[in-house]
């Protein structure tokens, strides 16, 4: 890792500072002045992998802040503050990375907890709505149209008791909303 300033005094980076003011033999504490003031700011410069893998581990967190605390109000503000970003380049990085913006990653969240409460049939799909952490009942209605393919009132009436008798695992897999933009074609048909 190489450890450069860049001199604001002079427009320049500096990779050799210290040696420099060592060489000179300037006293250690005309450099902790220079920092304090601002006029040398330190940067760290590492490899391009290095620091594609601290962005993605970022990402995985906010993923995972996403995935545990979906029914709590959730904006990519939020999101990005947590990880000291803007919320425009969390978006684009999110969106480069998982292929989906982090508000469309959080409504397929909340729309799959929703459809797994739709099938136990014991809530109507206003108490499911507030449940999973949506405000309004008509954006609610459709996104889950829109994901799923039906009403969730269609899909609770239809769909109860759908998945019993089936792991939890395999059941989780099965019913995975999928968008009308990522649905599966067809096989083709052989003969």
């Amino acid at each position: 890792m190489n450890l450069s300033f860049y001199d604001r005094s002079r427009n320049t980076f500096r990779p050799h500072a210290v040696a420099d003011q060592r060489r000179r033999g300037t006293a250690g504490w005309l450099w902790a002045t220079a920092l304090r003031r601002g006029t040398i700011t330190p940067m760290i410069s590492g490899s391009a992998d290095t620091q594609r893998l601290r962005a993605l581990a970022l990402l995985r967190r906010v993923r995972d802040r996403i995935d545990r605390e979906y029914a709590q109000p959730l904006d990519v503000e939020a999101l990005a503050r947590g990880v000291h970003m803007s919320a425009g380049h969390l978006s684009r990085q999110f969106r480069q990375a998982y292929g989906e913006s982090p508000y469309s990653y959080l409504m397929t969240r909340r729309i799959e907890r929703a459809m797994a409460l739709l099938r136990r049939g014991d809530l109507s799909v206003t108490e499911v709505c507030f449940a999973v952490g949506c405000s309004s009942l008509g954006t609610f209605s459709t996104r889950f149209t829109e994901l799923v393919g039906v009403p969730p009132s269609t899909y609770r009436r239809e769909s109860a008791g759908a998945t019993e008798g089936i792991a939890p695992c395999v059941a989780k897999q099965v019913t995975r909303p999928v968008r009308n933009r990522e649905a599966r074609a067809a096989a083709p048909h052989l003969a």
